[in-house]
Formats: structure tokens, C-alpha cells, sequence
């Protein structure tokens, strides 16, 4: 073999099992024999393809987990630059025969990166074992060698998923220690906006790092206004709650010299791009104005803030909404709207965690906030703010981070 050059390409092409290549967008860049035999789909129909437009999800909710896995699974691998030993996981795989179709399928999968000269993760090796077969039979008559293999397998793989569980449980109680401090001290606590009554609220999703990137923010304004402002950071731990505390502190800043809701969410659009982990934050600001009686708004991808009449009418504050932070290549000025309120109104601010259900059309979640500011539009702002928690979130808790902002007008 001395002077031999190895062509590594045949050598990708025969390696045994699953194996593919993606880059930094999960597009596919190459995959082996293999993975185009055992999925029935042609190379050519991959290529350059995203891995979930090729494989999405089974729209059956029992069996909808594999997608959200494996898409968490290979941005760790992106984030860290670390191999990533999944359990194995049920993914089903469409009939390409016959559209609508789904077939079973268990799988073993391992996500490996590949730096590039910059010490950057710029491709993953995405290698699965089809393990179908040994969840169904366990090493039924003429399997048994492929089972006893396999089955060794997976259970090297368990012991390195166990070992890196352990890790991952000991770094996240330390990074839930820090953000939670961090948290509290972002956060505002609750406390009178001039003369008026307002009250917030924050309830962390149930499960996980129990930190996210939501967060609300209240200034008073000259003269009888004040700005109210709600926000969510995209990711979840200790980076988003820093980013989260940046964002907070400059929205403060500018809605102090801003002339309007517009000019802060541009103000905070340029100051986000400058922050890492701060693009594609959601963001919805208010300016209230109690000598006119107007609410003046703009949005960044937020959900509409509600204004409450007091005949229990509610009105969603969407006329004025704009791509999220960073989302636009160049600078553009962002709309804004005004909208006159009625003595004794009540307006909301929310992040999505109190609307949005999985595979719920967000216009549902609208009507059930809407549903329940009717019922309750005679409560003060803090029973109120309790009712919509109790409510619309219920005793299971919530599965993303909540954030609610009541002001009586």
C-alpha cells in the first residue's frame, strides 16, 4: 500500500450502512449505496436537497418524533462540534410508491462533524442503522447473526449515550444555576407604571433547561405614556438568557429617545445584528399614550398584542408587522399603527408560548385568548393575568417558555 493513493470517494460509496453527508444548511452533499437501497430514493433525488424536505415527518402525532430528534440532534452537533449518539428513535419513511403512505422504520442513527480549516463544523457525517427489523422480531429465525450484531451495537451505543447524558445532566444543573440568577436579575420586577395598574407574569416551560430566551420590558415615557414591550429569543439556556438581557436593556434605552414603536424595534434590529444569537428574535413594542388615548405599535414577527374594550370586544394589534430582528439583509424602515382605546381597556402582551399548540393553526390560539379576555374583562390586571395562565396553559403546564404583560388603560 506504500505510495497507493486511496480513493476516498469508492470508499464513501461502499461503506457499509447508512451513511450520508450534510452541510451546515442540512442539505444533502453526497450519500452512500446504501443509504439510496435502503430508503428507495435515487441519488439524484437527494442531492442537494434539505434532509427533512426529502424525509418530513409522519403527520401521525404518535408517531411525529423523529424529525424534531434528529433536527436537534445535528445542530448540537453544529453548536458544539461534538459526535452525537442518538437513541434509537422511530422515523417513518413516506412511500415513494404511494404518496400519503407511511412505512415503519426504527433507526440507530450517529452524527459525526467534519471541521473545516477554520475549526468550524462545516459538514456532519449523518450515518443510521436500520434497527426495524430487530425492534419488531428480535433476532427472528434467519436474522439471528444480524441481530446479535446489531444488538451489540446498539448497546455500545447506549453506554456512550448514557456517558454523555450523565455530562449533559451535571453541565445543564450548572448552567440552570447561573441562568436562573441571570434571569432574575434581567427580568423587571413587577412594579406601578406611573400612575397605572399593570402586572406581568413568566412561566417557564415545563421539562428541560427550564431557562428560555422570553421576556417583557415596561419604561415610562415623558409625559403621561410609557412603552411596553414584549420579546422572544430564539434557543433556549444560558446563551439565550444573555441574549435575551442585552436585547432587554437596549430596547429600554432607545424607547427613551425613539419617536415611536417603528424607530425602537430599527434601533434594536441594527443593535441585534451585532449580537450573536440575537437574529430572528421575535419582538412586539407599544407606546401608550393616555392624553390622547392611543396605542401606537410595531411588531418584528411577534404575535399581536390584544386590546381589550370593555364590552369584552377584542381587537389584535396586527397592522403593523415586519419580518423578526436581523431578518432582512439591509436596513428598511419598519411600519407602525395607531389605534385609539377606550377608558377602562385592558392590552396584553404575550410571547407565543401562551397561543401556539402543535399543529394548531395560530388563528385557534388567537380566538382562545380572545375567548378568555371576554370572560375575565372585568378582572384587574394581576387576576386577570393569573386567569389567562390558568387558562390557556392549564395544570399540565406549558411546553415553551410564557411571558404575559397586563396593562389597565
Amino acid at each position: 500500500m506504500d505510495g497507493q493513493q486511496v480513493d476516498y470517494a469508492a470508499v464513501f460509496h461502499a461503506l457499509p450502512g447508512m451513511v450520508a453527508l450534510l452541510d451546515r444548511d442540512l442539505v444533502y452533499v453526497d450519500v452512500n449505496e446504501d443509504f439510496t437501497r435502503l430508503t428507495g430514493r435515487p441519488r439524484e433525488t437527494l442531492i442537494g436537497r434539505h434532509i427533512f424536505d426529502v424525509f418530513p415527518e409522519n403527520p401521525d402525532e404518535r408517531a411525529a418524533t423523529g424529525m424534531r430528534e434528529t433536527r436537534a440532534s445535528l445542530l448540537r452537533v453544529m453548536a458544539t462540534g461534538d459526535r452525537d449518539t442518538m437513541a434509537v428513535l422511530r422515523y417513518d419513511i413516506e412511500d415513494s410508491d404511494r404518496p400519503g403512505h407511511w412505512r415503519e422504520h426504527f433507526w440507530s442513527p450517529v452524527n459525526a462533524p467534519v471541521t473545516g480549516p477554520d475549526g468550524r463544523v462545516a459538514l456532519i457525517v449523518h450515518r443510521v442503522e436500520d434497527v426495524t427489523q430487530l425492534i419488531r422480531a428480535r433476532g427472528g429465525a434467519g436474522d439471528g447473526d444480524r441481530a446479535r450484531v446489531l444488538e451489540s451495537e446498539l448497546y455500545t451505543r447506549s453506554r456512550e449515550l448514557h456517558a454523555a447524558n450523565e455530562s449533559l445532566r451535571e453541565s445543564q444543573a450548572r448552567d440552570q444555576q447561573v441562568a436562573l440568577a441571570l434571569q432574575e436579575a434581567m427580568l423587571p420586577s413587577p412594579r406601578p407604571v406611573g400612575h397605572h395598574r399593570a402586572a406581568v407574569r413568566y412561566r417557564p416551560a415545563v421539562g428541560g433547561l427550564r431557562v428560555c430566551g422570553d421576556w417583557y420590558e415596561l419604561v415610562d415615557l415623558p409625559g403621561d405614556r410609557i412603552a411596553v414591550a414584549v420579546g422572544d429569543v430564539v434557543g433556549h439556556g444560558l446563551g439565550a438568557a444573555c441574549v435575551m438581557g442585552q436585547l432587554r436593556s437596549a430596547l429600554s434605552a432607545a424607547a427613551l429617545v425613539a419617536g415611536g414603536p417603528a424607530q425602537v424595534l430599527e434601533v434594536l434590529g441594527l443593535y441585534a445584528r451585532s449580537v450573536e444569537g440575537a437574529e430572528s428574535t421575535t419582538v412586539a413594542t407599544t407606546f401608550v399614550d393616555w392624553q390622547d388615548h392611543t396605542v401606537t405599535y410595531s411588531s418584528a414577527g411577534h404575535p399581536p398584542p390584544a386590546l381589550l374594550a370593555p364590552d369584552g370586544t377584542t381587537t389584535f394589534l396586527d397592522e403593523a408587522t415586519d419580518p423578526p430582528l436581523g431578518a432582512r439583509p439591509e436596513h428598511v424602515p419598519r411600519p407602525q399603527s395607531t389605534l385609539p382605546f377606550a377608558e377602562g381597556a385592558t392590552l396584553v402582551l404575550y410571547t407565543d408560548g401562551l397561543i401556539e399548540r402543535r399543529g394548531e393553526d395560530i388563528d385557534v390560539g388567537l380566538a382562545r385568548l380572545a375567548d378568555c379576555l371576554a370572560r375575565h374583562r372585568r378582572a384587574d390586571p394581576e387576576p386577570l393575568a393569573d386567569a389567562l395562565l390558568a387558562d390557556l396553559l392549564g395544570d399540565d403546564g406549558n411546553t415553551d417558555d410564557t411571558a404575559i404583560v397586563v396593562v389597565r388603560l
